[in-house]
Formats: C-alpha cells, sequence, structure tokens
C-alpha cells in the first residue's frame, strides 16, 4: 500500500519492480503515471520526485537530481511533504520504515 500523503495513483508494478531490483522499470511505471498527472500539479511533483530517486538508484544521478529540484520547488511552494522510495511501500525502503 502506498504512503497515504500519495496524490497520485502510483503504478502497482512500480514498487514491485524496485523490490525486485528492476529499478529501471520502477523508473519507467514511475515517469508514465506522472505524465498523466497536470504538469506542475502536487501529484506530479510527488511522482517525479519519486522517479527521481529511481534514477540516482541506478546511478543516474544527473537526471535524478533534476527531477528532484523540480519536484521539490512544486512541493515546497505547495506545502506538500517530500516522498522518498518508502511511500511506494513497506519493502521499498529500509530507511523509511519509520515514517510510517
Amino acid at each position: 500500500m502506498a504512503h497515504p500523503d500519495l496524490k497520485a495513483p502510483v503504478p502497482p508494478g512500480a514498487a514491485a519492480a524496485f523490490v525486485a531490483g528492476d529499478e529501471r522499470r520502477a523508473a519507467t511505471l514511475l515517469a508514465r503515471a506522472r505524465d498523466e498527472q497536470p504538469a506542475g500539479s502536487v501529484a506530479w511533483a510527488q511522482l517525479e520526485r519519486l522517479y527521481g530517486l529511481a534514477l540516482i538508484h541506478v546511478q543516474r544521478e544527473v537526471e535524478g537530481t533534476f527531477a528532484l529540484e523540480r519536484a521539490d520547488a512544486v512541493l515546497d511552494a505547495a506545502g506538500a511533504a517530500r516522498p522518498d522510495l518508502g511511500w511506494l511501500g513497506p519493502a521499498a525502503s529500509l530507511e523509511s520504515r519509520d515514517e510510517w
């Protein structure tokens, strides 16, 4: 189950792909879901941030960092939380488990 503050539907396969080690597939699914949201919306920004984190995880740091910068500007302006990979589901990130 996705984090309760997530405003956009995360593709069910994105978390499963990430946990299974297929980070590129997870990034692709997140990008497709992001593209279905209105640009500049909180839902778009949350998915863009998760996409950026997935890119960084596969060592595409530059692209991932730019995605985080785009997303964080929107999220900060809206006063919304910044998602981490733990928002995809309980098995996606060990670092954020105490945030649930």
